[in-house]
């Protein structure tokens, strides 16, 4: 095989293996603010581990949507992984427009996730659905937005708006032309993914009061190999928002081995930051939310004016 093709499945294998690293380095930093030692920082795999050996309860009210539920959250996750690039190496597949694919592989996990619940007749497990219906309402457009609005500062106006191309274009020259809206959009995809990730101050993924729970809520009746299928798609969608957000802010170096690096620690820099902010603020009134994220999408749509403008 062509060694370049061959490279270019090495950011895919990257976040299929370290995206449980990433929780790791998150509760690690939130067990330092807190005086802690915290659990090991490959707890992660071992919870995985540990589910995957276990076996699986299903309600007899559940039909095949809820078994169907896990499985195809974790399958659209890992199909988004395939449009990502990463560091020095192209996505294993791009072309024009795959932004959108991969904002709708998204939302498909989502909707499976959505169903599984609602399946299952819970009214607590449906009013999680609820709220993350509405407020992934909220976050969609600004992760569209922001993504276009770099596509188009990177590319040009040619409407090619292809993930691997703008990963390719992000270069110091680019931060001093339209630095502005860098700046915007690599805020509004911060914002999105702490909230598609469930993390604080949009949701607590480790609260047990049912009345604050969003994510948490929809998959309380997920047991075994079902629930770490969750966990998995949830970490690689970690991985793939916060890949996102190195591509926006990190200018592409030379040599390869270099980029990759940087990149690598780029990653891991970001989920301790993601560490701090939990560490350093409360979860935010679910009143709140909404504003949090039309403030997102505000942000992405200046980025769009702005780059237009120039």
């Amino acid at each position: 095989m062509d060694p370049t093709r061959l490279s270019s499945f090495l950011p895919a294998a990257l976040a299929l293996l370290l995206a449980p690293l990433l929780l790791g380095v998150i509760n690690r930093t939130k067990a330092a603010f807190g005086g802690r030692c915290g659990p090991p920082i490959l707890q992660p795999y071992y919870d995985l581990r540990k589910l995957l050996g276990k076996g699986a309860v299903y309600s007899r009210t559940t039909s095949w949507v809820f078994r169907a539920g896990p499985i195809v959250t974790l399958s659209a996750t890992a199909a988004a992984v395939l449009l990502v690039p990463f560091g020095p190496c192209d996505a294993p597949l791009h072309f024009a427009g795959d932004l959108v694919l991969f904002a709708y592989l998204l939302g498909l996990a989502r909707f499976f996730t959505v169903a599984a619940a609602l399946d299952t007749g819970s009214a607590f497990e449906g009013m999680g659905a609820s709220r993350e219906v509405f407020f992934s309402a909220l976050a969609e457009p600004a992760l569209l937005l922001g993504l276009v609005a770099v596509a188009k500062a990177a590319v040009g106006k040619s409407g090619w708006f292809e993930l691997t191309r703008l990963h390719q274009h992000v270069g110091g020259v680019l931060w001093l032309d339209a630095g502005l809206v860098l700046l915007f959009a690599a805020v509004a995809l911060f914002l999105v993914l702490l909230a598609e990730c469930s993390r604080i101050p949009v949701d607590d993924p480790n609260t047990h009061l049912e009345l604050t729970m969003i994510h948490e809520v929809m998959v309380l009746d997920h047991s075994g190999p079902d629930f770490a299928c969750i966990l998995y798609g949830a970490a690689i969608k970690l991985w793939l928002l916060s890949a996102l957000i190195v591509s926006v802010v990190v200018p592409r170096v030379s040599p390869p081995w270099l980029d990759l690096g940087i990149s690598l620690a780029s990653v891991l820099a970001l989920s301790v930051v993601i560490g701090v902010v939990e560490s350093s603020m409360a979860r935010l009134r679910l009143t709140r939310v909404p504003q949090l994220l039309v403030g997102a999408a505000v942000l992405a749509v200046l980025a769009l004016v702005l780059e237009s403008h120039t």
